[in-house]
């Protein structure tokens, strides 16, 4: 299949070293609650490892959880919680949303308090490879040590040194600490602060810093050079840019991903949904009145590249379809399956919505297609049934195209 590259801005084909697909995808920070944004990001990549899996390959799919963080301690302070009951309760949460979504296990689940001395292990070999330096207890990515750092932000018009710096100092990377060499060095290690929780390490207690995590804990589980690396759009830098840097200049391998994947925005109100802002639709709070087939169906129905708005009648326009869909496919009626007359054998109409099904998702995973076309095979099957007539191959094939959208075709409204 053929997927949009960030670096490249080209679509490319993913293709992977034999069966295995290796992917990574950055996973949240937990210190509030799962929203909308999170579901879009984190069902495109569901989607698209089903759909790998149904194509017959097999998938490696690891994602991580930032379990400490300047955020969760920051919340912590505000709500007088212990950092770790914070984190580890927002976790479950998000866990149990995206289960409640239908979503498929992860076959890692890397938390990054789990996985500080693989983060030491790569610290330590760039400071060995003169990439990154030692002041105050604090160690530091030197940018101006890596030639090539920054062509994943340059890709996206994050093009100079100035676009840089402004972008990364909107995402914490504190301009003005007196223990940079360059202000837009960023840190691997940060030195243990008044309060703060800490882990001991060459040089000195601390903890490491944001990029390090998913650098690490990909090359620790998927090794050095993975086919492809995912998130929301806002990670492109300076996360992932500093990811490349960190393990292309210790494996001296490029490139680290064959194809760097990244989820559009979710909008509310005008404003990008997140939670720095406050301006949050819940997941909790949609599967309490909406089927979780009708909230996939309304993310799906968005291409992932696709920045877009939610408003209220969405949900519902989706819950009409799930409908329809649990309708045709019979789930509550399964004794059509065996009514005499029913055609079993797949007709010309079921066999091109496969076709076009899969000509769908292997176009860049263009799910708002893929629905479309499951809607129209939904529409033949309850016009074949009006007429007397049964299909119950393209009920079947319904029902298993459907499974690669992560639909259950189950009851019509939350739990």
């Amino acid at each position: 299949m053929n997927i949009f590259n960030t670096l490249t801005q080209q679509k490319e084909p993913l293709v992977p070293q034999g069966d295995l697909v290796r992917m990574y995808v950055c996973g949240v920070t937990p210190y509030d609650t799962t929203h909308l944004g999170h579901a879009f990001t984190f069902i495109t990549y569901d989607v698209l490892a089903r759909y790998l899996e149904f194509r017959g390959y097999r998938v490696r799919y690891v994602q991580n959880v930032t379990d400490i963080d300047d955020d969760i301690l920051r919340k912590a302070r505000e709500v007088g919680m212990d950092w770790k009951e914070l984190g580890d309760r927002e976790t479950a949460r998000y866990l149990a949303d995206m289960k409640a979504l239908n979503m498929r296990p992860f076959d890692v689940y890397a938390h990054a308090t789990e996985e500080i001395p693989a983060m030491i292990m790569l610290i330590e070999g760039l400071i060995a490879g003169g990439f990154a330096y030692v002041s105050n207890g604090n160690v530091y990515f030197s940018v101006a040590r890596d030639p090539y750092f920054g062509a994943l932000a340059r890709a996206v018009g994050i093009d100079s040194y100035e676009a840089m710096l402004a972008t990364a100092n909107e995402r914490g990377n504190y301009p003005d600490d007196p223990h940079k060499q360059d202000p837009l060095d960023f840190v691997l290690w940060q030195a243990q602060k008044p309060g703060e929780p800490a882990w001991p390490s060459p040089w000195g207690p601390g903890r490491p810093g944001w990029h390090i995590e998913c650098s690490a804990m990909s090359m620790r589980y998927l090794g050095t050079q993975i086919d492809l690396h995912g998130g929301g759009y806002d990670l492109i830098f300076p996360h992932h840019t500093c990811e490349i840097a960190q393990v292309e200049n210790v494996t001296h391998q490029a490139p680290f991903v064959r194809i760097w994947m990244h989820v559009a925005m979710v909008y509310l109100n005008g404003e990008k949904m997140s939670k720095s802002l406050g301006n949050l639709i819940r997941v909790g709070d949609l599967l309490r009145d909406y089927s979780s087939d009708a909230v996939r169906l309304m993310l799906l129905q968005n291409h992932y590249r696709q920045p877009w708005h939610y408003n209220a009648s969405l949900p519902e326009m989706a819950e009409r379809l799930a409908v329809k869909l649990r309708e045709a496919a019979g789930v509550s009626q399964p004794a059509l399956d065996h009514r005499e007359g029913g055609r079993k054998t797949p007709t010309r109409v079921v066999a091109m919505a496969e076709e076009a099904f899969i000509a769908a998702m292997e176009d860049d995973l263009n799910t708002p297609q893929a629905v479309h076309v499951l809607e129209g095979l939904a529409e033949h099957i309850l016009e074949e049934r009006r007429q007397g007539r049964h299909d119950l191959a393209a009920r079947a094939t319904l029902r298993r195209l459907s499974g690669v959208l992560g639909l259950t075709l189950g009851e019509t409204k939350g739990e």
